[in-house]
């Protein structure tokens, strides 16, 4: 595949959001609504998205959505995503939720998801991306391959109706 304007590196996308957890955050059983954390999750990875393609993008799948643990009120939420792979059209995006005790700065996951995006026009048809993801170290080596395999899945699960 060539690439226009050559390679951006996995650092270029990264997106980290804060949000201090409100009451309208909130659910029935005093714990963060994991419907608004996904809410997030998603314009964390389009911002990703947007700074790795350099245009618009659209949403075409969340997978490996997990919750791992619960947040509470007042709880300082921070979101962290960024590009791991990129195709013709879509990208993958990595989206880890942590919980920061603002005491010590240590931070609890609380959730990891996946998400796909695609670089779409003014229309919303799919267009190229014109950069391709420059991989520097071997975490963002493993993450390409995870990410080879999990489309791999997609495609799969597709194929037989899920």
């Amino acid at each position: 595949m060539e690439y226009v304007k050559g390679n951006k590196k996995v650092s270029d996308s990264l997106t980290e959001v804060t949000k201090l957890l409100q009451y309208k955050d909130i659910n029935g059983v005093n714990r963060l609504f994991g419907g608004r954390l996904m809410e997030w999750i998603d314009e964390a990875a389009g911002i990703a998205a947007i700074r790795h393609c350099g245009g618009f993008i659209t949403t075409a799948c969340v997978d490996t959505l997990q919750f791992k643990h619960a947040a509470y009120l007042h709880d300082l939420l921070v979101i962290i995503a960024k590009v791991t792979y990129v195709g013709r059209t879509s990208m993958e995006v990595r989206v880890d939720s942590y919980v920061e005790d603002c005491k010590t700065g240590i931070r609890s996951m609380i959730n990891h998801a996946y998400l796909t995006e695609v670089c779409v026009d003014e229309e919303g048809t799919p267009i190229p991306i014109e950069y391709g993801l420059e991989l520097t170290n071997e975490t963002e080596r493993a993450e390409w391959e995870g990410a080879k395999k999990r489309i791999e899945i997609r495609k799969t699960r597709k194929a037989e109706g899920f």
